[in-house]
């Protein structure tokens, strides 16, 4: 911490302004969104679409409680497993709680890994239509039955567009995206907001970058920690509601496959690795595509030297 000093407050504009925190997973944003939120005397809004449901703990990764109580976070633990959560849940709860910040401070922290989210934050979303619940229920019943492979190949088929942009790593995100299609016959892409929407404070992006080698190193030594800490006996207790679209996700799939019996738990913890590895490949190409990035490179120096390097002429 002795180092923050080193950031120079009058870099930033002097309006309200928001710092965004974008990277793919186990990069160490977590760490970085506290030392800022703590130098800037802010709260912190979670962007991660995972990390809002009380009911998951250990496979999301979440900030511990020991972090939790050292700054004040948004977004975690706000919702249940059995609620809806989309982009658009996230955008309004989002700038409600920015808002809120930003009554007894000049800056805000919005950190986190779910690309679409950081998007619908910063430039806002087109309303999407409902979705039939028959198709919903018919999507849901195909990948219980299939599997993986299958959602993959009918995702690829009918939302070419999605495929080449979406998230198709995470399996929820996958789901919706098929139910939109064909429920509405458009690609959810397409209903994005085309037209940035104007947000009444600044906003600075700035990514954390890690050679390819180190993340995936970071990400099986993270994989493993869960395992230790309890993953496998927190899946158990939530298997009854596997089904659920909060728990389509990497972590706790996989070990829903083990406790069906159809792999090893050791071939559960591989695929969970490999699976994140590609999650984190996915996120870093979804991010590059945004210009307004300002891209550190962790490992190589003081991460928050590099930034108002990279930034500076912009804050």
């Amino acid at each position: 911490m002795a180092y923050l000093h080193r950031i120079d407050k009058t870099f930033l504009m002097d309006h309200k302004t928001c710092i965004v925190i974008v990277g793919p997973t186990a990069s160490g944003k977590t760490r970085l969104s506290l030392e800022l939120a703590e130098h800037f005397n802010t709260e912190i809004i979670s962007a991660d679409s995972r990390q809002c449901y009380r009911e998951l703990e250990i496979g999301v990764a979440k900030p511990d409680k020991k972090e939790l109580q050292q700054v004040k976070h948004h977004f975690i633990n706000s919702h249940s497993i059995h609620e809806e959560v989309n982009a658009a849940v996230f955008e309004s709860y989002a700038l409600d709680a920015v808002h809120t910040i930003f009554e007894k401070s000049d800056y805000a922290i919005v950190v986190g890994g779910t690309g679409l989210y950081i998007k619908a934050f910063c430039e806002g979303m087109d309303e999407i239509p409902p979705v039939d619940e028959m198709v919903r229920l018919s999507v849901r019943k195909e990948y219980e039955q299939k599997g993986m492979d299958w959602l993959d190949s009918a995702v690829k088929s009918e939302d070419p567009l999605f495929y080449s942009r979406g998230e198709i790593y995470n399996p929820h995100r996958m789901l919706r995206a098929l139910e939109v299609k064909r429920s509405t016959g458009v690609s959810i892409i397409d209903l994005h907001a085309a037209i940035k929407k104007e947000r009444p404070f600044s906003i600075i992006k700035a990514g954390i970058s890690i050679p390819r080698e180190k993340m995936y190193e970071q990400i099986n030594d993270r994989v493993d920690d869960m395992i230790r800490r309890g993953l496998v006996e927190e899946a158990r207790a939530l298997y009854p509601f596997k089904s659920l679209s909060a728990l389509q996700t990497v972590g706790y799939q996989e070990i829903f496959q083990y406790m069906d019996g159809e792999i090893t738990l050791e071939q559960a913890v591989e695929e969970i690795k490999k699976n994140t590895r590609r999650y984190a490949k996915r996120q870093m190409t979804w991010f590059r595509k945004d210009p307004e990035i300002h891209w550190v490179e962790k490992g190589q120096h003081d991460i928050f030297s590099q930034m108002t390097r990279e930034v500076r002429g912009e804050w």
